[in-house]
């Protein structure tokens, strides 16, 4: 079973995103249902799937219907919903639906089931725990934090990219002291340090610099902080 769900995820990896190219997407969403290149892709996918399974009879037609509900899902996401909702929404439906199809093509060669009990548990009740405090409660409370300052931010950057960088920075610092990685940290505070303060020294926003390393080291603190409680309470059970 697990061969072939590496098998049918190589295909699906493959025909979406090395054999599908922009100028087939474009086309696609241009002259929708008249696009030459919306089934060109479904029929790479079916080649793809026939060529893995080296054309074995019993897999034929299940890789029929699995390429023709590929077929169904980008009609759905490249043509009827693309204008209804974010690019990043409309790429996770995307490949939701493929991963659920993919799934389903495994299961009708193998009668796997779902362990429940497997998914929710304690230990992962508390992963998510640590991850949704690391990233938005913690972006909220540091927030909150710095308005003590009273320093008004300049305007001219990317809206909120401050606080998905202090998420990504919050994120990358769990994962390295959780995998026992402090170097990682290191790493990373300084490469931070060399991008992020070097223009504002030459450029003698010291106001400005002092901000950003106050809320950096906050952002580092509550990263460390999470982490170190998260690996405490990992041993309970």
């Amino acid at each position: 079973m697990v061969e072939l769900i590496l098998k049918i995820t190589l295909v699906h990896l493959l025909g979406d995103f090395v054999f599908q190219t922009n100028k087939m997407v474009n086309d696609i969403e241009n002259k929708k249902f008249a696009s030459k290149y919306l089934y060109l892709h479904v029929l790479i996918h079916l080649a793809l799937i026939l060529l893995i399974t080296q054309f074995e009879k019993g897999y034929i037609i299940p890789a029929i219907t699995l390429a023709f509900s590929h077929l169904i899902i980008d009609i759905t996401t490249k043509i009827l919903i693309k204008n209804k909702i974010s690019n990043i929404s409309n790429l996770i439906i995307d490949q939701m639906l493929h991963a659920i199809m993919i799934a389903l093509f495994v299961k009708y060669f193998y009668a796997y089931t779902i362990d429940f009990n497997q998914i929710f548990n304690f230990k992962n009740y508390l992963l998510l725990i640590a991850l949704v405090s690391i990233t938005f409660v913690s972006a909220i409370i540091i927030k909150r934090i710095m308005e003590i300052f009273n320093y008004p931010l300049p305007n001219n950057g990317i809206k909120d990219a401050g606080k998905y960088i202090g998420m990504l920075e919050r994120l990358f610092i769990f994962i390295f002291i959780t995998a026992s990685f402090w170097e990682g940290v290191g790493f990373l505070l300084a490469a931070k340090s060399i991008f992020r303060f070097g223009d504002l020294k030459e450029n003698k926003e010291i106001r400005l610099t002092e901000y950003i390393l106050i809320g950096t080291l906050i952002s580092f603190g509550f990263a460390i902080f999470i982490a170190k409680i998260y690996l405490k309470l990992k041993t309970i059970t």
